[in-house]
């Protein structure tokens, strides 16, 4: 590497790791069915007249999303009370590891 941290990068999709592979283009999308979803939502978005940037969601994705929303404001504030509360290092530990899968978790749209 020259200088730059290695960056993790998610599929544009579905937000699950994209693996690294050899040389040329970084790849986008974890598996080719993602790929083949986005070229479908992107052509959709087109003939429907949507802004090329958005992004369509379905009613059940959205309360999905909301949800997993909710549950890492939940950890977190689990985390700001054991702190207030002096907890012992084990039990932040867990709570902090707690909050980091959900925090990964939220972060993909569908």
């Amino acid at each position: 590497m020259t200088g730059r941290r290695a960056r993790h990068r998610t599929c544009l999709w579905c937000g699950r790791p994209v693996p690294e592979v050899g040389t040329g283009r970084r790849r986008r999308y974890c598996r080719q069915s993602c790929r083949q979803r986005a070229y479908e939502q992107r052509n959709s978005t087109r003939r429907a007249g949507l802004p090329e940037d958005a992004v369509v969601l379905t009613a059940a994705e959205v309360e999905a999303l909301a949800e997993r929303a909710f549950r890492l404001r939940c950890a977190a504030e689990d985390v700001a009370t054991a702190v207030a509360e002096d907890a012992d290092r084990t039990e932040l530990e867990r709570l902090c590891a707690d909050l980091l899968e959900l925090a990964r978790d939220a972060e993909r749209l569908r």
